[in-house]
């Protein structure tokens, strides 16, 4: 799953948005959702968030690096994929033979020494994976793909690591890996970064898997129903 975890006639694209294919869910042009759907999420984010930086402030070499990962159930409608649901699944990136052997074949060769880290990335739970799927099926909803926190690690992690990757809403080329591996239609980052005296901002981008490895992941405009008018699940 992407750092910090996309199913697809052809027709002229939405401006910026690859050919279409026979996949029905290549017909999405936006990602749309309640306002409040990722509220619980957020929740998560910045607490996990508020650890790192108490792990910073408190020195010393016991870091916690922050993620937040979700499922996002809902539909298809006709040209939007409407999140109805965030369901959390845990990580199981440093325990599990299967992200150990992937990390160690491909992503640390392919993308860097530091993905070495088994706290650099979430890898959802597969048991986890399938028993959430079949809730959202059994609530009329598919399991449309993925949301994951980017930290401004870059700005208030320790010291040393200040300066180096910049993270955002935009994907690393990691997450653009893993969005491909994954195979599904929606891919949303939610950036968290601190503001003010004390605050901390967040943002969403929702992205549609890179065609090809290699390719680059397109990015999809996100829409937010008005109070009072969020249509029927």
């Amino acid at each position: 799953m992407p750092e910090t975890g996309t199913a697809h006639v052809q027709t002229a694209p939405a401006a910026g948005l690859p050919p279409q294919t026979d996949d029905p869910f290549s017909r999405a042009e936006a990602m749309v959702a309640d306002v409040d759907v990722f509220a619980e999420f957020v929740a998560d984010a910045i607490a996990e968030y508020r650890m790192g930086l108490d792990s910073v402030a408190a020195g010393g070499s016991r870091l916690h690096r922050p993620n937040s990962f979700g499922l996002l159930g809902g539909t298809l409608e006709d040209d939007a994929l409407v999140v109805r649901r965030v369901a959390f699944a845990d990580n199981v990136r440093a325990v599990d033979e299967a992200p150990l052997e992937e990390f160690r074949q491909n992503i640390v060769p392919r993308f860097g020494k530091q993905y070495d880290d088994g706290e650099r990335g979430f890898w959802a739970d597969s048991r986890q994976v399938l028993r959430v799927s079949r809730e959202f099926d059994a609530a009329g909803l598919e399991l449309l793909g993925s949301v994951h926190m980017h930290p401004d690690w870059h700005r208030v992690g320790p010291p040393h690591e200040r300066g180096t990757e910049h993270l955002s809403e935009n994907p690393s080329r990691m997450d653009e890996y893993l969005f491909r591996n994954a195979g599904w239609p929606l891919n949303v980052i939610c950036y968290l970064e601190s503001r003010g005296r004390g605050g901390v901002t967040h943002t969403y981008a929702a992205w549609r898997s890179p065609a090809a490895d290699g390719a680059k992941a397109v990015q999809m405009p996100i829409r937010f129903f008005a109070r009072g008018y969020e249509g029927t699940a």
